[in-house]
């Protein structure tokens, strides 16, 4: 089973029924340990208290918000406990919005929506009702100390929740408009060309973190004693001046490659 994230009750008008939460994905890196570079051994984070000039263990250590320059409201457990809003144990559903509507970009981070045993056929309903109408979910939920606005959409195989940013956190100083120049249409027909010659199906399972297998293959190398051979990597790309030109080449080499694909295929 899952690890759960979240527990509760989701609700919308008078219908109201138990799920969990679990991650839908989770970063796969390479972690690192910090080591003394004298003798290699492995080194531990200390919390240090600058009064007493000494390392507290982790039982003395409580949570403090800054009101002032050195001033601070000690927070307990209990405290944070009970102040929480009622999302913390029932996601309610405030309204229904279409599909297209949903801008990709005030996502952040995705879950799956798991009905508890009791409320396989509400949660079946709603997730059919949802894909019949081409409609998405917008709903507020409390949990790790935050509350979220959230987007529940439905898929073939359930429901599925993403967290969203707040439009306080877009940064929107740092958003760029598409620059207003004139193109000619046989540009843009060959751009369209080339970007037909580039699609295909979205098959995620076959891209892969180069760099974390590159890592990998220089820690191997390293644990045999031997230096993991140099990444060779490309030149750099002169500035394009001619656009025509670079699309023709672009759409050759494209056509070539996929040629190559074929016959490798067939």
């Amino acid at each position: 089973m899952p690890a759960t994230v979240w527990k509760g009750n989701i609700s919308f008008g008078l219908v109201s029924f138990p799920i969990r939460l679990a991650a839908a994905a989770r970063p796969d890196t390479v972690h690192f340990h910090m080591l003394h570079k004298k003798d290699e051994s492995r080194l531990k984070e200390v919390w240090y208290c600058i009064e007493e000039n000494k390392p507290v263990e982790k039982s003395e250590i409580v949570k403090g918000f800054e009101y002032a320059k050195g001033k601070y409201v000690v927070i307990e457990a209990d405290d944070l406990k009970n102040i929480a809003p009622p999302t913390a144990s029932t996601m309610e559903i405030l309204q229904f919005v279409k599909a297209e509507e949903a801008d990709p970009l005030f996502l952040e981070k995705s879950y799956y929506v798991i009905p508890e045993p009791a409320a396989v056929k509400p949660y079946a309903l709603l997730r059919k009702a949802m894909a019949d109408t081409s409609y998405y979910a917008v709903a507020k939920l409390s949990m790790h100390m935050r509350e979220h606005i959230v987007i529940i959409r439905p898929t073939d195989e359930g429901l599925v929740l993403h967290t969203m940013y707040f439009t306080s956190e877009m940064n929107k100083a740092n958003r760029v408009k598409a620059p207003d120049t004139k193109y000619t249409s046989k540009e843009l027909g060959l751009a369209h060309q080339l970007i037909e010659t580039l699609a295909g199906p979205f098959r995620p399972e076959q891209f892969h973190d180069e760099y974390k297998e590159n890592v990998e293959r220089m820690v191997a190398a390293k644990k045999k004693g031997r230096e993991a051979a140099p990444v060779k990597q490309p030149k750099a790309a002169a500035p394009v001046v001619d656009i025509l030109d670079a699309l023709r080449k672009s759409l050759e080499s494209g056509k070539k490659k996929t040629a190559k694909k074929t016959r490798k295929a067939a």
